[in-house]
């Protein structure tokens, strides 16, 4: 439990660094590119959905004569546009709030790197972390959204079983209470690995390596990412949750995990 809370304390921590002089740049353009890109796939959708509405809707004006038929028509033409639209909106939003973590993390992987390096710099007084960096922007980047993908298809196997065994407690009174825990334990860890790598990919270690690591520090891994995890859950809060989990890792790095790996 001590592990486990410690973990967690590292949120508010880092949360309150986020625009010191240094870091700021690193949290800000991030950010500024993930809304951006959202704005632009929300106008994408809502072009597509007022196309698709056209296409599959009658025009009202087919129906402009006079009857009672007519203005039925009319009237239950105009209702339909009109909620589908909210609908249309609700939806949206919804997969945009439970999207944003990913997307960003991809989109904000190049920065990540680079924030987590900057930041060790400053905790280590001036020392830079030894794989940093030899290669040029172009091929870090493309290297970091490499890694992301590749995460990211290690979190979607690791769902998979506990995919099939909530579809088996579902079933099971009482147990089944279990499953919103599992899966919070599973946003734990996911949580922790993803913004653990930053820190820790910077000093040469391997996906594998990093799983190790914080299976030993298993609580204050947890602690860490439900932490996080929680702070994703919170409208506006969850924007700021990507710059929060690479600072945090950082100095989770730093002050506790560090000296234990090299020893």
């Amino acid at each position: 439990m001590k592990d486990l809370l410690l973990g967690a304390s590292y949120i508010p921590r880092a949360f309150g660094q986020l625009l010191r002089p240094g870091t700021r740049r690193y949290v800000l353009l991030p950010i500024l590119v993930n809304v951006l890109v959202f704005i632009g796939l929300f106008w994408l959708a809502a072009d597509q959905f007022a196309a698709l509405l056209a296409a599959w809707l009658p025009d009202p004006s087919a129906y402009s004569g006079e009857g009672a038929w007519n203005g039925f028509m009319r009237g239950l033409l105009s209702i339909l546009a009109w909620l589908f639209w909210p609908i249309f909106v609700l939806a949206a939003g919804i997969l945009m709030f439970y999207s944003f973590t990913v997307v960003a993390n991809l989109l904000g992987s190049p920065f990540n790197g680079m924030l987590a390096a900057r930041l060790e710099r400053e905790l280590s007084g001036g020392r830079q972390p030894p794989e940093l960096p030899g290669q040029g922007i172009a091929l870090e980047a493309a290297v970091s959204v490499a890694t992301e993908l590749r995460k990211l298809a290690y979190f979607a196997l690791l769902a998979l079983p506990l995919l099939a065994l909530s579809a088996v407690l579902f079933f099971v009174p009482v147990v089944n209470l279990l499953i919103p825990f599992l899966w919070a334990a599973y946003g734990g860890w996911v949580m922790a690995l993803e913004y653990m790598d930053y820190p820790m990919a910077n000093h040469g270690y391997r996906f594998a390596e990093e799983r190790a690591l914080l299976r030993r520090r298993r609580g204050l891994a947890f602690g860490f990412g439900l932490g996080l995890l929680a702070m994703t859950l919170v409208p506006v809060l969850n924007l700021l949750a990507m710059p929060t989990g690479v600072i945090a890792a950082t100095w989770l790095w730093h002050e506790r995990l560090r000296a234990q790996s090299a020893g």
